[in-house]
């Protein structure tokens, strides 16, 4: 894909990702239109949430255009390997769902490229509303110690064991598989 040139604006994506693909294009291209379909800039304190329904080289272009992220609490994955992605405007709750349409014949990674460069948004996703509710708010839960590995695990995710002991997660399913 080197003679493919990029636009000057997608280089800092590409830099955060660690190098171009036609996925972090999918990325790009979505949250420019998600962008654009609902009137938004690049979120600060959660004004926007994303749903991705992967977790390719796009979501990377996803985070770092949109501002959504694990960390703040308004990036959400599905696991449905699905080139997707719903974005939703908190204000008035508002969502809309993009999902990429797949070209008519299997192509090279340079002839995806440059359809995901060059074609207009209409042709590269379907645009739909959003297929679930918004995703709440980001919100800090207490932390508590696991009786078997010592370590702080977030209360909402602790098992209880049958004896009472209260674990995480991989304690729990090693206590169980060993039984």
């Amino acid at each position: 894909m080197e003679d493919t040139v990029i636009p000057k604006e997608l280089a800092p994506v590409v830099a955060f990702h660690g190098h171009f693909c036609p996925g972090v294009l999918i990325g790009w291209r979505a949250a420019k239109l998600a962008m654009k379909l609902l009137g938004v800039s690049r979120d600060r304190d959660e004004e926007l949430v994303t749903v991705t329904e992967n977790d390719a080289c796009g979501v990377d272009a996803i985070q770092y255009i949109l501002g959504c992220t694990f960390g703040k609490g308004n990036l959400h994955f599905r696991d449905w390997g699905k080139q997707a992605f719903t974005v939703y405007r908190r204000s008035d709750g508002k969502g809309v769902r993009l999902a990429l349409i797949p070209p008519d014949r299997e192509l090279t990674r340079e002839e995806s490229a440059q359809r995901l460069l060059s074609e207009p948004d209409e042709a590269l996703f379907s645009v739909g509303e959003a297929k679930e509710p918004m995703p709440e708010r980001a919100r800090i839960h207490s932390s508590v110690r696991c009786d078997l590995c010592g370590e702080r695990v977030m209360e909402t995710r602790v098992r209880s064991l049958p004896d009472g002991r209260r674990t995480c997660i991989p304690c729990a399913e090693r206590e169980t598989s060993a039984q």
